[in-house]
């Protein structure tokens, strides 16, 4: 057994509470809907002090330089009682430009065939997407995709594709304004 000094029992006591405190103290100065301020300057010098102690810094960031959002930050929606739901995370799939937008599908889900006006990224976060091209609807006729794939829909290319029995969570990366034709109509 190990002898402590009383100084190294009272710093090992109170390393963790202070942790904490601090971490506390960071989330509720934090604002992250804020875009240009420099919240650091905010932070008391005492708390300063504690961040310092325990090598953790105020950092504030730019929001006109790098924007971001937590999980926690994303707001899918859908259809009551429906599986399926989207997010739109950065831009507007309506309007010119580019979007980014996450898909939440339910198992065994398929779309008919259709095309897209303008190319499309696509990465397979969660789940199995099944992948089947051309105007005829064939689900045996597919390709099936794991997490960390990722697909290319070139604009006005028919294509068609569903779930697996996990269902499925996509993130959507194109140029607005984004659309959908069913190939029947082409």
């Amino acid at each position: 057994m190990v002898k402590r000094s009383s100084k190294e029992v009272h710093v090992t006591r109170f390393r963790r509470p202070t942790m904490v405190l601090a971490v506390f103290a960071l989330a509720m100065l934090s604002d992250p809907s804020t875009k240009t301020r420099n919240r650091a300057a905010q932070i008391p010098p005492q708390l300063q002090d504690v961040l310092a102690l325990y090598g953790a810094e105020a950092v504030s960031i730019d929001r006109n330089s790098r924007d971001f959002r937590t999980l926690d930050q994303i707001e899918w929606k859908g259809r009551p009682g429906s599986p399926n739901q989207t997010a739109i995370v950065f831009g507007d799939p309506s309007k010119p430009g580019m979007y980014v937008q996450l898909l939440k599908r339910g198992p065994n889900d398929w779309s008919r065939p259709h095309s897209h006006p303008q190319d499309r990224y696509l990465t397979v976060l969660k789940g199995t997407m099944l992948i089947g091209t051309g105007a005829k609807f064939d689900p045996k006729n597919t390709v099936a995709l794991g997490p960390g794939s990722m697909i290319k829909d070139f604009a006005n290319q028919v294509h068609y594709d569903g779930t697996g029995p996990d269902g499925l969570t996509l993130e959507i990366i194109g140029m607005g304004p984004a659309g959908m034709v069913p190939a029947e109509s082409k």
